[in-house]
């Protein structure tokens, strides 16, 4: 049973992340303030961390870092500042993924699934299975059933990092940031044209997708259509 902790002073988020969390599985530990937060990761063990920037007592990039101090635990940063250089500023200080506030409870457990399938030992091959979607990461190869999809090295890597968060809406800018390696973001139409050639080779249309829906304006999604 995988272990988190989440610092987050908001009472009401706190308590709906344990109990979502803990009603999916994840032995869930709460701390109200970035130094009781610090506190429990230096006393106990745990997987992930999802650590809330606007606390009460400590700036969160501050916390962030004396994590890092104690050890590796991968931290997932909550935060409300979706600026590319605050972006950039919490990679660089050690964060392992990050969600910008307001975000649903849905959101921040496939983030926590993604960042523990990275971290965690395994003796499971390393791939990922999205209905008929088979996306094998250690041999960089993507299946449609017993189809090979021809793709591109950036083609996979676009659509390993929305695998990796089925059902979670990933900005553009995101996309960009993570998958092109431009952290101040780029031309949408990159990501566009992308998604596209996937979709072909996907063999679905913007007309009617089944793995990949777009949202103007939001970003783009993957899905497994028989759910």
């Amino acid at each position: 049973m995988p272990s988190v902790l989440v610092i987050e002073d908001d009472a009401a988020i706190r308590q709906a992340l344990a109990e979502r969390l803990a009603g999916s599985g994840f032995q869930v530990s709460a701390a109200r303030s970035g130094l009781e937060g610090v506190e429990q990761a230096a006393n106990e063990r745990f997987d992930v961390v999802v650590l809330d920037l606007g606390l009460p007592d400590v700036d969160g990039f501050d916390v962030l870092r004396m994590l890092r101090g104690l050890g590796d635990v991968p931290v997932i940063v909550a935060t409300a500042r979706d600026e590319e250089k605050e972006v950039v500023r919490l990679l660089e200080a050690g964060a392992d993924d990050y969600v910008i506030k307001p975000f649903s409870a849905t959101q921040i457990e496939a983030r926590i699934k993604a960042v523990l399938r990275r971290t965690m030992d395994t003796q499971t091959p390393s791939s990922i299975r999205i209905g008929e979607l088979i996306i094998d990461l250690e041999g960089h190869e993507a299946r449609m059933g017993d189809r090979a999809l021809d793709l591109t090295a950036r083609e996979f890597e676009l659509l390993t990092y929305l695998a990796e968060r089925p059902g979670v809406m990933v900005s553009k800018r995101e996309l960009m940031a993570e998958v092109w390696r431009q952290p101040y973001g780029g031309a949408d139409k990159t990501v566009d044209v992308h998604v596209s050639w996937l979709r072909k080779k996907l063999g679905e249309t913007a007309a009617e997708p089944r793995f990949l829906h777009t949202r103007r304006g939001v970003g783009v999604k993957l899905v497994d259509p028989g759910q």
